[in-house]
């Protein structure tokens, strides 16, 4: 295929992530600076280098722990002149902050540009819970706060987190398809496997299926390990131009696609098909833009806030036939690190933390660059696939391994 697509412009030259931990203490502004560094160094460039800034959500974020820096505050502290930066919360999954920064490459508008996405969610809720940051306000004093928006038809009802919308989705696919709990298992337990080689990862110690299923339910059919962990880090990426690639001090991970299309409803709990995530029009229009097939797929870094999104996920990207995820993942071997499609492969959210999608778009550039480790795939991987997002935050790109 021609270089139409803005995006074949572009490389990510540069990786970088902070310390993570479930509740390292740290200030957030911290850990999201280390990255940044490291990224910027790690491509072998100066902050006076950089000359463009992206991030998601921002710092105008009401939950608490959810963002540990903005755009503005990153800015200032590296005293960056920028020719182009952006910020926000409502973009085509996490990953959309790296896909408008390659658009601004792409157009021109930058030549390196910094991204960045930083977390202090286990800091945050401290002993509390996850009901401790957002719910339905039970445990406070007074009477409770009036629901607004669509929380006005779920808090009432008790539904106020994600593991209930997403649960839909598992009981859903079980119904129509005839996925089963063990199945769903299977994304936890590869998961737990890859974390164990990963020195970063939050929970490293070994977890059977008998240990998945003495777990709590959380939300029918999801348990306790079909739920991500949250943690206190920071990731970041460079995407500079194509042409600058030279003067990088790594191979470059060219981007050979990206997609961010939404044509069902922005909703988490309203969309037409609860076993269909808005990801797959993402992916139809990744594929779309692309000689390359699933099946030049060497592995894959497909979002687990819950397990079930990655086995939705490997459906999007046409991985695995539609409605044959649980078939696929069943008994986990073709999953594995030396399965024949490899699948988060840190450990992902469920094992590694919540670093959410930069986690997954680091770990494809440490595998294409073959600097995994003890995790690392073997034979030269040279084409990943990375899915981020749930319900209606859905972005994906494919990368390859290349100068």
């Amino acid at each position: 295929m021609p270089d139409d697509h803005i995006e074949r412009h572009c490389v990510i030259s540069g990786v970088g992530q902070s310390d993570v931990g479930r509740r390292l203490g740290r200030d957030p502004r911290e850990l999201t600076l280390d990255a940044c560094l490291a990224a910027a160094e790690d491509a072998g460039l100066t902050t006076a280098q950089i000359d463009g800034l992206s991030t998601y959500p921002g710092a105008a974020v009401p939950i608490p722990g959810f963002s540990g820096a903005g755009a503005y505050e990153v800015i200032d502290a590296l005293r960056l002149h920028v020719d182009w930066y952006d910020s926000g919360l409502e973009t085509s999954g996490q990953l959309g902050s790296v896909m408008k920064a390659c658009l601004a490459v792409g157009a021109g508008m930058a030549t390196h540009v910094l991204c960045f996405r930083s977390v202090w969610e286990g800091s945050a809720q401290g002993t509390g819970g996850r009901a401790s940051l957002a719910g339905g306000g039970g445990g406070r004093a007074g009477p409770p706060p009036r629901a607004s928006g669509p929380n006005q038809w779920t808090l009432p009802y008790g539904s106020a987190s994600a593991a209930n919308w997403i649960a839909l989705y598992a009981q859903a696919h079980m119904h129509r398809y005839g996925t089963t709990p063990e199945q769903l298992a299977q994304i936890a337990l590869n998961g737990r496997r890859n974390a164990a080689r990963n020195p970063k990862a939050i929970y490293r110690q070994p977890m059977s299926m008998e240990d998945y299923f003495a777990s709590r339910i959380i939300s029918t059919p999801l348990r306790l390990f079909d739920c991500d962990v949250p943690c206190d880090g920071a990731t970041a990426v460079v995407v500079s131009r194509r042409e600058r690639a030279a003067d990088l001090r790594h191979p470059p991970v060219r981007v050979a696609a990206m997609g961010a299309a939404l044509h069902d409803r922005p909703s988490w709990d309203q969309l037409s098909d609860l076993t269909r995530l808005v990801g797959a029009d993402a992916a139809a229009q990744m594929w779309s833009r692309t000689d390359l097939t699933p099946a030049d797929v060497d592995l894959a870094e497909l979002y687990d806030g819950f397990s079930i999104l990655t086995m939705l996920w490997l459906e999007a990207l046409g991985l695995c036939p539609v409605g044959e995820s649980g078939r696929f993942v069943e008994d986990g071997s073709r999953i594995a690190l030396d399965g024949e499609l490899p699948l988060n492969t840190h450990g992902g959210q469920l094992s590694a933390g919540r670093l959410h999608g930069y986690g997954f778009l680091h770990e494809a550039v440490v595998q294409l660059r073959g600097d995994g480790g003890e995790r690392q795939v073997a034979g030269n991987p040279s084409v990943a696939a990375v899915a981020a997002g749930g319900g209606n935050t859905c972005g994906c790109m494919l990368l390859t391994a290349g100068d």
